[in-house]
């Protein structure tokens, strides 16, 4: 990960952060020429197609370089920051020195103390010291920069004086307390976390946290409504993350986006897509719903819809064992798997990611529930692993959630099926040979037509929508 350039200067290069990624861009730098940096320290958030990470520095030593701003896309391999170590540190940290002569040192005293375990990769350990910044020469004062750019900024946006600042929020060293995507959602609104009161646990700063301070800067009351509106001003070192222009604002392809856009041009390209639907009665499963979550086993569960759909389509594999499989091109044979990995889609701050639950074919209903409840949680937290998106079998999509009646789904790469949920909507329906007002939903089954045919693809969405019609199927089907 690292190489020698000289006898003093280490060159930090861009790992690969997940599994088999070839690139990441670097969100936010941590630290700047001259600062000193210690074995395990962030240095930077970096993000890849699958993920938000900070990276941690290896060693001790002094930053000499920033090969790349803020906003831009790095190879996996490729250096990205220079430090001196050794001899090299001191040398390197002469230069600063006398760049502020005129200005009070800062001592290892007056630094403020980290709190609490850093996130770092695993292999690089934790840092237990601060990150020293040093100022910058003809920096008056430092103390007020995060107050004074926020004022800057606000004035920049057409909003006028910014609010007063909030109390400052904990920091570890000289950051705040927030996670990756929290991180990411601030920066796109143009907010300083320095400026933000936190209101999670251990005085993490939450995405409702970041909100508030928009709201108060500028008074909106929705504001996810026009994110652009309040969009920082780009900096002129710094990669610009979208263009205005007059009529149009134009977003840069990368990160999750690109990888999703990859992965869909290639999947409707690859595999001949059917789609099937049916529009059933789920009256019983929603009152099975509300009966469950009055069920002492399933206290503290995550118990909805999406539950027994899953299972139901876990049921229907089970009758049908041939829809769960793949295609292996090269070989040219069908892989039957005899394990089910779940996918889930899930909407998150970073894009759409597909997250799957392991082995889901083995887990009872209770156990189904929490681990659908803590793929949903992850997933809204940002901390969803590479390898939790990756060796799936098929999928469920909710476009339900949003209103929709129903779509027809894209199969995600390398799997044969994807079942999409509409919207469960109360509708007229004959039931018992009378008109009645029934929960009603339609099921959309979306199929590799290579390896399953009509019949097969019509036997799993027909299994799929009697369970959910009468879920005691459960029982005697399982």
């Amino acid at each position: 990960m690292t190489t020698m350039t000289d006898s003093s200067v280490r060159e930090f290069k861009m790992p690969d952060v997940g599994e088999g990624l070839t690139e990441a861009e670097i969100l936010k730098w941590y630290v700047q020429p001259g600062d000193t940096v210690t074995d395990g320290q962030v240095v930077c958030e970096v993000e890849t197609a699958k993920a938000a990470v900070e990276l941690p520095i290896p060693y001790d030593g002094v930053v000499r370089e920033l090969h790349f701003p803020e906003g831009t896309t790095v190879d996996v391999g490729t250096s990205i920051i220079a430090v001196a170590v050794g001899g090299g540190a001191a040398a390197a940290a002469e230069p600063a020195q006398e760049a502020v002569a005129d200005t009070p040192a800062t001592t290892e005293a007056d630094e403020p103390k980290p709190e609490g375990r850093q996130p770092v990769l695993v292999g690089y350990g934790v840092s237990t010291s601060s990150t020293k910044r040093r100022p910058r020469k003809g920096a008056e004062a430092p103390a007020a920069a995060p107050e004074a750019s926020a004022a800057v900024q606000a004035e920049l946006n057409g909003h006028g004086p910014a609010a007063p600042a909030a109390p400052a929020a904990p920091v570890t060293g000289d950051r705040p307390l927030a996670k990756p995507p929290v991180r990411k959602l601030a920066k796109d609104l143009g907010v300083d976390l320095a400026t933000v009161a936190p209101s999670g646990p251990g005085g993490i700063i939450t995405r409702e946290d970041v909100h508030a301070a928009v709201s108060a800067r500028t008074g909106a009351l929705e504001p996810e409504a026009a994110p652009a509106a309040v969009a920082p001003a780009p900096s002129p070192t710094a990669a610009p993350t979208s263009y205005d222009t007059a009529r149009e604002t134009r977003v840069p392809v990368k990160g999750v986006r690109k990888a999703t856009a990859a992965a869909m041009v290639g999947s409707a390209f690859t595999a001949p897509h059917v789609t099937e639907f049916v529009t059933v009665d789920v009256t019983r499963t929603m009152k099975l719903v509300e009966e469950l979550k009055q069920d002492k086993e399933y206290t503290g569960l995550r118990v909805n819809p999406l539950l027994l759909i899953a299972k139901a389509l876990l049921v229907a594999i089970r009758r049908n064992p041939d829809v769960n499989a793949s295609w292996d091109e090269a070989a040219q044979e069908i892989v039957v798997k005899h394990y089910v990995n779940l996918g889930i889609a899930a909407a998150t701050p970073r894009g759409l990611i597909v997250p799957n639950i392991k082995d889901a074919h083995a887990q009872t209903l209770p156990q189904l529930a929490g681990s659908l409840g803590e793929l949903v949680s992850t997933a809204r937290e940002g901390r969803t692993s590479p390898a939790a998106m990756q060796g799936g079998t098929v999928t469920i999509t909710n476009v339900g959630v949003f209103g929709v009646d129903t779509g027809t789904p894209i199969l995600n790469p390398g799997e044969s099926a994807i079942l999409a949920v509409g919207a469960i909507k109360l509708q007229p329906w004959v039931h018992k040979g009378k008109v009645k007002p029934r929960q009603v939903t339609t099921l959309a089954l979306s199929f590799d037509h290579r390896l399953v045919d009509g019949e097969l693809g019509s036997k799993v969405l027909a299994d799929v929508a009697a369970v959910l019609e009468q879920p005691k199927r459960l029982i005697s089907w399982a």
